[in-house]
């Protein structure tokens, strides 16, 4: 089921970027020639091509929302993953500073005396 929808979610994207490059930026898409009236008219296919952009894109958002909720319903995991998580440090044993090493007298000079 959520192949199908992917797949028509794609057909759906790319008629709709289709149908936006056939416009022309004045509103006189696919106005190169026709008859006088009717759908090849210039006014008839800016109408067109606008009421159907409006209709494409409300199905583009609708299925995007509706892929994402069944996404999420059907992909629910079961349990918690916790391969990654850190391991936290043992809270019986209190964290005391390790005492200072003494100082060595292997690189020091005598004092004159």
């Amino acid at each position: 089921m959520l192949t199908f929808l992917l797949v028509v979610h794609a057909i759906i994207a790319a008629s709709l970027v289709g149908v936006i490059l056939m416009q022309r930026s004045e509103g006189g898409g696919l106005a190169s020639s026709g008859s006088p009236a009717g759908l090849m008219s210039a006014r008839g296919a800016a109408d067109f091509l606008t009421r159907t952009t409006a209709i494409l894109a409300t199905i583009f958002v609708v299925l995007s929302i509706g892929l994402a909720a069944l996404a999420t319903m059907s992909k629910s995991p079961t349990r918690i993953d916790t391969s990654l998580a850190r391991n936290p440090a043992p809270a019986s044993a209190p964290a005391v500073p390790a005492p200072a090493p003494a100082p060595t007298d292997n690189n020091t000079v005598p004092l004159a005396q």
